[in-house]
């Protein structure tokens, strides 16, 4: 069996520390400073003091639901994050950061060939989570989930010097890709790219993959019937890390983004192309 790679091994021996419930007294410390140190904004979430581990910090819910965007046209932010970039798919190719490309026939993976040219000319946007953020996500619109695909893969730090200097980061580090349908049959991808750190992706409706582990081999699951809302969690980061989505061409416009934009979780990024 191939050792892991030193950055699986550093998010690993971070994960233990981070989920270990120490004693209240201990815990309150441990979580106060990481909110101090980091510059969490606490306002929409419960005290420090009440989450047992850092991990539970770190993956915190909402205390309330932001309003949303009804409207079957309109996308919305699946996070709190920042808009590092977005535009069109051209030769099959798009940008991590201004400047530095990669293609998305390696970043998808050997399942989704057949879609390469679907992507052509669509539209893809990148969503940076720092770990100040909320670390949960959820649907940008209504969509049907035929599949997911998880690339085991390396842990690099996701963050703006690497994403600057770093070729082919988000191909190198561990992934999970869900294939889906808009109600209009068109296809969008939701990757979600490991990073240092806990390091790990979770999903609600799939416990099978299990990410920053002792997985080597690409996993594949494909499913019948499971649809979600605009709005509905369906996962979260467990640390920070990046969302990429692909839409297919004539499909989406991500029309109210902009370059290095913080966008929050439910905030209008763009409209369905009808």
């Amino acid at each position: 069996m191939s050792k892991k790679h030193y950055t699986s091994l550093a998010s690993s021996l971070f994960g233990k520390f981070a989920s270990r419930e120490y004693p209240s007294s201990l815990q309150n410390i441990i979580n106060r400073s990481y909110v101090r140190f980091m510059g969490l904004d606490m306002s929409r979430f419960d005290e420090p003091q009440s989450y047992k581990s850092l991990n539970k910090l770190f993956t915190r819910a909402l205390k309330v639901m932001p309003e949303i965007d009804k409207n079957d046209d309109a996308i919305i932010s699946p996070v709190d994050a920042l808009v590092t970039d977005f535009g069109q798919i051209t030769k099959g190719k798009a940008y991590q950061i201004k400047g530095m490309s990669y293609s998305i026939k390696d970043l998808l993976g050997s399942n989704y060939l057949q879609d390469l040219e679907l992507l052509e000319s669509g539209s893809f946007a990148n969503f940076y989570l720092s770990p100040k953020d909320y670390h949960r996500y959820h649907m940008p619109l209504d969509l049907r989930v035929l599949s997911t695909t998880h690339i085991p893969g390396k842990l690099y730090p996701v963050n703006m010097p690497l994403l600057k200097n770093k070729l082919n980061l988000f191909i190198e580090n561990e992934r999970v890709i869900l294939e889906c349908l808009t109600k209009d049959n068109k296809k969008l991808f939701i990757v979600l790219v490991g990073a240092l750190n806990v390091g790990k992706m979770k999903l609600t409706f799939d416990d099978r993959i299990q990410t920053n582990a002792s997985a080597k081999e690409i996993t594949h699951y494909k499913y019948d019937d499971l649809h979600f809302a605009k709005g509905d969690l369906f996962g979260w980061f467990e640390m920070g890390s990046t969302i990429v989505i692909f839409a297919q061409k004539d499909s989406v416009k991500f029309d109210k983004l902009r370059l290095n934009q913080k966008v929050t979780f439910g905030d209008t990024i763009g409209k369905v192309v009808c």
